[in-house]
């Protein structure tokens, strides 16, 4: 009976982007985190990692005849697949960092395979936390269909004490991994809401 019931539980498939290039960066750090958190203790929610470092900057002379280079096309496919989208952006002069915003626009091209599904945002920074970059990130997210959880909120300064990561970027801090899981359970809830599964 139990195998009925957990077979009968919707699997929602989680594109995590995040808009910092560096290897040690503090929000892939969140993400990694994120992935490892939905695989231990979250039933339903399967989160993929997407690299945006090989888009090249968007330019319609790279479309030809409706088509896109290879590598975008391949990560329109990966947006287009996913159920819902897990953004973790690092504030840049009060905005997305740029990296972000390129793949944001190349998803957004004809057909926008951002349209309709549900996302969630969290930041790791100084001082606000990355926060100003998630208020640009939600208005870009009103044009191109995207449906953002508002509440809970997740911004990090990384630079507070207590440590919140280790050498590498990862994640060590637990009182922001049970903040973490929060934000990831409700997407969860509010992407099956949106797809009319709960």
């Amino acid at each position: 009976m139990a195998a009925v019931a957990a077979a009968a539980t919707p699997v929602i498939q989680v594109a995590a982007l995040c808009g910092s290039l560096r290897k040690g960066s503090y929000n892939r750090g969140l993400l990694r985190s994120a992935i490892q958190i939905s695989k231990e203790s979250i039933n339903g929610m399967q989160i993929e990692y997407i690299d945006i470092s090989p888009l090249p900057f968007v330019n319609t002379d790279l479309e030809v005849d409706g088509t896109y280079p290879p590598v975008v096309e391949a990560f329109r496919q990966k947006i287009a697949a996913a159920d819902s989208i897990l953004f973790a952006s690092p504030e840049y002069n009060y905005s997305v960092s740029g990296p972000l915003k390129n793949a944001i626009d190349w998803a957004s091209r004809p057909t926008n395979v951002w349209a309709d599904k549900a996302a969630a945002i969290v930041s790791a920074g100084g001082g606000f936390g990355g926060g100003r970059s998630q208020y640009h990130l939600r208005q870009i997210g009103v044009y191109v269909d995207l449906h953002f959880i508002n509440k809970p909120e997740f911004f990090l300064n990384a630079f507070q004490p207590p440590l919140k990561f280790d050498s590498d970027g990862n994640l060590t801090d637990a009182e922001t991994k049970d903040k973490l899981k929060e934000v990831l359970l409700a997407l969860q809830a509010f992407t099956l809401r949106l797809q009319g599964k709960c």
